[in-house]
């Protein structure tokens, strides 16, 4: 598996990382978990998703790396808290940290920043951002970041006011017919040397429905976001073999352009409808 610079963090990372659904974003399924977990790590990812409210990804991780910690240190283990204050970013960071097993994070994002609301409430006097760079100075994280998928304007403007390291967006050709997280906040992000990691790289609302009718496979908009000029793309994984096709495009690298361009096109008619995480109708 290649590695890459996680933006100007000094880290290197696999060139895709095993998402936080599928069948991670579960309940009592941790043998099933635990495979794709493993199975992950026999391809050579090193890049693994969760988040404070993902049902029990961080209890399926935690159950490998409690295991086998000296696994652990050759890994980039992410989580995120949606808490939009000080102190509830706080108890969200104790309880990942004892769930997933581990005394840090490599990665921990402020979740879902959707309206100017949130902003408000994250960055005021005792807001999560508070929180988040008290832990990294603690320690306790390596790196903060932020995430969101509903509006574009939102994540870009905390992707230029604040301290993070990181932004995680959606990326896929969706995306780049609708605009907006391709056209506003990939270059954003790119300005100030952050890492950007690629979600909803399969697509939206449909997207079981809509691939196999346009004869697009998984393989492909994986290529498409690796094309796309960001650190590094991330799907959820419900089988063993899903994370071999996931480390088996990353292997062929990015899409050519003019297939880019092709997928956008068989994308269009049905971008409203796949970008529903917008909220666009």
């Amino acid at each position: 598996m290649k590695r890459v610079a996680f933006g100007n963090t000094g880290r290197m990372v696999s060139s895709v990382g095993l998402g936080g659904e599928g069948v991670l974003r579960t309940y009592d399924r941790a043998d099933e978990a635990e495979a794709v977990i493993r199975a992950a790590l026999a391809r050579g990812i090193t890049y693994f998703d969760s988040a404070r409210v993902y049902s029990d990804s961080e209890v399926y991780y935690g159950r490998v790396w409690g295991k086998e910690p000296q696994l652990r240190a050759g890994i980039f283990q992410t989580s995120k808290s949606a808490s939009r204050d000080r102190a509830g970013a706080l108890a969200d960071l104790e309880s990942s940290l004892a769930r997933l097993q581990t005394d840090y994070l490599d990665l921990w994002q402020i979740h879902d920043v959707r309206t100017e609301d949130d902003l408000k409430a994250i960055a005021r006097a005792g807001g999560a951002l508070e929180g988040f760079l008290a832990a990294k100075a603690k320690g306790l994280v390596r790196h903060i970041g932020v995430t969101g998928h509903h509006d574009p304007y939102i994540l870009t403007r905390a992707v230029a006011e604040w301290p993070v390291d990181s932004v995680l967006m959606p990326v896929n050709p969706v995306e780049e017919a609708l605009g907006g997280f391709l056209t506003l906040t990939l270059p954003a992000a790119r300005q100030k040397g952050i890492a950007v990691i690629g979600m909803k790289v399969l697509g939206g609302a449909g997207a079981h429905y809509v691939l196999p009718r346009l004869a697009i496979t998984a393989g492909m908009l994986v290529r498409f976001a690796l094309a796309k000029g960001i650190s590094l793309p991330i799907v959820g994984c419900s089988t063993p073999a899903e994370v071999v096709a996931l480390s088996e495009a990353a292997g062929k690298g990015p899409l050519p352009a003019s297939e880019i361009a092709t997928l956008v096109e068989l994308y269009r008619p049905y971008a409203n409808k796949m970008a529903f995480y917008r909220g666009v109708r």
